[in-house]
């Protein structure tokens, strides 16, 4: 049997900044740095010491940080797959959260919200983040020389 576990990012300075994330390439904050030593210690105390472990993560700084955190912890070097990124809120990237506020459209109340434009130049409608997501996971959990029994 496999397990997945999926972790996300702590506290990072786009956060504390007040600016969009998504594929803007912020760094963990020094809370967010301890945050993942705990989400590290978290995950080693869950998974056994005989489980074969791999461990995958975006390439974006706050989130190789993080594995980076759980990788010395598993002594496994993270595999990094750019489809596992966030999603892209393109030109708004990096950009004042009010900036996007301001432009931002949101989804209809009913009816189609996934594919959904929001206004913004160059960002993901949910529907094409989440193929993405699950093309990239689809591949972990599927590709023969990532399965691995615990």
């Amino acid at each position: 049997m496999r397990t997945l576990y999926v972790v996300t990012h702590p506290e990072a300075t786009h956060h504390v900044e007040g600016v969009v994330g998504g594929w803007y390439d912020s760094q963990l904050t020094p809370a967010g740095i301890r945050a993942a030593v705990s989400i590290a210690q978290a995950l080693r105390a869950q998974i056994p010491n005989s489980a074969e472990v791999q461990l995958f993560s975006s390439d974006l700084q706050r989130t190789l940080r993080t594995a980076k955190e759980v990788a010395a912890l598993f002594g496994v070097t993270p595999n990094l797959d750019r489809r596992l990124r966030e999603k892209s809120y393109g030109e708004a990237g990096g950009k004042p959260q009010a900036w996007l506020d301001q432009r931002f459209i949101p989804p209809p109340a009913v009816g189609e919200r996934m594919e959904h434009d929001e206004g913004i130049e160059g960002s993901e409608t949910k529907a094409a983040w989440a193929q993405r997501i699950y093309a990239a996971t689809n591949d972990i959990l599927h590709n023969p020389s990532n399965t691995r029994s615990s």
